[in-house]
């Protein structure tokens, strides 16, 4: 009788992770983390995401279309990029996809493979929230999670951003959301991956429970997505660069330059943008940089100023 060695079983069984994991005393396949490779010229560092031409992009999920301004399909918008703004690195906006079929994603990889473009993070909705107490709730959230996942593998995208929305008046929920997480990851690690989380909204994703968060599930593939301005909505300046501070000491990848940010009562929030930088620095970051402008005006003066900003703090 032929014996089986115990990686031979391992792999039979799928649970072999080739390059992305370790070996537990067990025999068991571990994950020990992305091990992506960060570009050192600052040009090639930046990205831009979709966020700031959401006015623009027709997709039936993107209810910040606007029927005055002329529309684009996010298939265009790689071209977009690389015209105004001579960069190959996008961030699309989940909710910004025309279609998630292969036919629209294979149309999508191609317009990019066109014009040189890739794609450093996708952030997404899930459809519900990951610390629900309705256990359905999480359960079809993490299900559409996982989609995401193989849908960012299909296009190369090194990680998703999973926003985690409210629910009501429930409180956030440390416990629930890492174990919602913590199934998310367990998937996409051995996919390569990566899952980042940002301080959006300042109740369901205020940075310092996010990185309870992060802390709880203490997975090599969950990380914190910084956004320079967001927690400035807070209209606490000492809150919001320490909340920024928090978020990059947990970020590996992806995080979102602005320098204003306007409320829903539109109330314009402004932060120092070298300031920040100058955290990120601190915390030995060495992702990219998308752009994701927002404040008065339009966006593609805005994003050039965001560019150009982050060209002078990286010493491009």
């Amino acid at each position: 009788m032929q014996m089986t060695s115990r990686r031979d079983f391992l792999r039979s069984a799928g649970l072999l992770m080739t390059g992305a994991a370790g070996w537990t005393a067990s025999g068991y396949a571990i994950p020990i983390g992305p091990d992506l490779q960060f570009p050192a010229q600052p040009w090639e560092r930046l990205a831009v995401s979709s966020w700031p031409f959401r006015a623009f992009i027709e997709s039936a999920a993107n209810h910040d279309r606007d029927p005055k301004q002329p529309g684009m399909d996010l298939t265009g918008f790689p071209g977009t990029v690389v015209t105004h703004f001579d960069l190959r690195k996008i961030e699309p906006i989940g909710d910004h996809f025309g279609s998630t079929s292969p036919a629209y994603l294979e149309t999508l990889n191609k317009a990019m493979q066109k014009v040189g473009v890739t794609i450093v993070n996708i952030p997404v909705s899930v459809g519900a929230s990951l610390y629900d107490p309705e256990t359905a709730q999480r359960g079809m959230a993490v299900e559409n999670a996982k989609k995401w996942v193989d849908i960012a593998l299909t296009l190369g995208s090194p990680s998703i951003q999973v926003g985690i929305r409210p629910v009501g008046s429930v409180s956030p929920n440390v416990e629930r959301a890492a174990e919602s997480l913590q199934r998310i990851v367990d998937y996409a690690a051995p996919k390569k991956v990566v899952i980042n989380l940002e301080n959006d909204n300042l109740v369901s994703e205020d940075a310092f429970f996010l990185v309870k968060v992060i802390e709880k599930v203490n997975h090599p593939y969950l990380h914190a997505l910084p956004d320079f301005c967001n927690s400035m909505l807070s209209g606490n300046e000492k809150f919001n660069y320490e909340a920024v501070t928090a978020m990059f000491r947990h970020a590996y990848n992806i995080s979102h330059v602005k320098d204003s940010e306007m409320s829903p009562q539109r109330r314009l929030f402004t932060t120092d943008i070298d300031r920040t930088f100058a955290i990120a620095r601190v915390s030995g970051y060495r992702g990219y940089f998308s752009m994701e402008w927002e404040g008065d005006g339009e966006p593609y003066g805005g994003t050039k100023k965001m560019i150009e900003a982050s060209l002078r703090n990286l010493g491009g």
